[in-house]
């Protein structure tokens, strides 16, 4: 078994952490993303889990935009394209599912 702290975890800020990747199955990333920085609109050949861990984020998809505070969590289909902006520093956990999802470049075809 793995496990990990998000709360104490040491996550350079904008230097995503990968906790863990597995081919095929999941890829885990840890986020620490200061106060009113965002990761610009984006999308991923994956479905996508955010959790917020510590922290509030706005999450925009498209013209809809909600509000998180820890304990938040949203999920995205593939290649469906969002925006998730700090409100305040936030620490963020991102799951990919399946890794790497089909069209991405590191996929086998």
């Amino acid at each position: 078994m793995e496990h990990w702290d998000l709360r104490s975890l040491d996550v350079e800020p904008r230097k995503p952490t990968i906790l863990h990747s597995a081919r095929g199955e999941a890829r885990s990333i840890a986020i620490n993303l200061p106060a009113g920085e965002e990761l610009q609109e984006h999308e991923v050949h994956e479905r996508a889990y955010l959790v917020v861990v510590d922290g509030s984020v706005e999450v925009t998809d498209g013209g809809e935009s909600v509000a998180g505070e820890a304990g938040f969590a949203a999920v995205f289909d593939p290649h469906e394209r969002h925006t998730v902006r700090a409100t305040s520093d936030a620490r963020l956990l991102l799951v990919l599912a399946p890794w790497p999802g089909d069209g991405h470049p590191g996929a086998r075809d």
